[in-house]
C-alpha cells in the first residue's frame, strides 16, 4: 500500500506527470514518426534527469576533483554568494555555503570576504550574509563585503580589488562544490593564491527503490548541473 501511494504521488506530481503525458502522446502517435519520436525523446530526457543515479552521473565530474580541506591556509575566508530572495532571505545554496564560512571563521579567526551583489533581485546576497553574520555573533571588523559583483567573473575581479585594500595575498575560496570548477577558473587569474574549499556537495552515490522515481527536487538539481555546464562552456570560450 504504502509503494503504491508513493507511486501514485510521484506519478501524478511534476515532473512525474509530464513524463506521462509525453508517453500518452508517442503511444498515440506512434504511426506518425514526426510526433512520435520527439515525444518519447522528451519523456526520456526528463526521465532521466529527475531520477537520482542519473543526477549523480552529471554531478561526479563537477564535484569529485575538490576534497574538504582540514586545515584553512589563506588569509582570509572568502564566500561567494549564491541566490537571496527579494524578501531578504538567503538561498539554500547561500547559506550553506555562509555556514561553511562561518564556521571557519570561528575555528581560525580568519576574517570573512562575502562576494554577491544584487544580479537579478534587489538586494545584496553579501548585504544579507553581513547582517547574518552580525547576528551569529562575528565582530563586524572582521567581515567585508563585495556588493557589486553580478556572476563569478566580477566576484572574483572585486575580491581581488578587497584583497589588495587589505593586504591579503592568499584566500580560502568557499562555495558550492558544484561551482568549484568555474570559480578557480577565473580567481586563478586574479593572481591571488587560491585555497578550494568546497561545500553544499550533491553527489550521494546510495539508491534504493524510490531512486529510480522521478523528482522535482532532482530535476531542480540536475538543472544546476546542467546550467553549471553552459557556465563552463561560456567561460571557457569568454575569458
Amino acid at each position: 500500500m504504502f509503494f503504491l501511494k508513493k507511486f501514485i504521488s510521484y506519478l501524478i506530481l511534476p515532473p512525474g506527470i509530464f513524463i506521462a503525458l509525453f508517453v500518452f502522446i508517442a503511444v498515440l502517435s506512434r504511426k506518425r514518426k514526426l510526433v512520435y519520436l520527439p515525444a518519447l525523446a522528451g519523456a526520456l530526457t526528463l526521465y532521466l534527469i529527475s531520477i537520482e543515479p542519473f543526477k549523480d552521473v552529471l554531478f561526479y565530474p563537477l564535484e569529485a576533483p575538490f576534497k574538504v580541506p582540514k586545515v584553512v591556509k589563506g588569509d582570509v575566508i572568502v564566500v561567494l554568494g549564491g541566490g537571496a530572495y527579494n524578501s531578504g532571505y538567503l538561498k539554500a545554496s547561500s547559506y550553506k555555503r555562509l555556514i561553511t564560512a562561518f564556521l571557519l571563521h570561528r575555528k581560525s579567526g580568519k576574517p570573512l570576504v562575502l562576494s554577491g551583489g544584487a544580479a537579478i533581485g534587489t538586494i545584496p546576497e553579501a548585504k544579507v550574509m553581513r547582517e547574518l553574520l552580525l547576528e551569529f555573533g562575528v565582530d563586524e571588523r572582521d567581515i567585508y563585503a563585495d556588493l557589486k559583483s553580478r556572476d563569478t567573473f566580477e566576484n572574483a575581479k572585486y575580491v581581488r580589488l578587497i584583497c589588495e585594500r587589505i593586504g591579503c595575498r592568499s584566500i580560502t575560496l568557499v562555495t558550492s562544490a558544484f561551482h568549484m570548477r568555474r570559480a578557480l577558473m577565473v580567481f586563478r587569474k586574479t593572481g591571488l593564491e587560491i585555497q578550494p574549499y568546497p561545500t553544499d556537495f550533491k553527489f550521494e552515490g546510495r539508491y534504493n527503490l524510490y531512486s529510480i522515481f522521478p523528482k522535482y527536487s532532482v530535476f531542480y538539481d540536475s538543472s544546476i548541473a546542467i546550467r553549471e555546464y553552459i557556465g563552463l562552456l561560456f567561460y571557457s570560450l569568454y575569458y
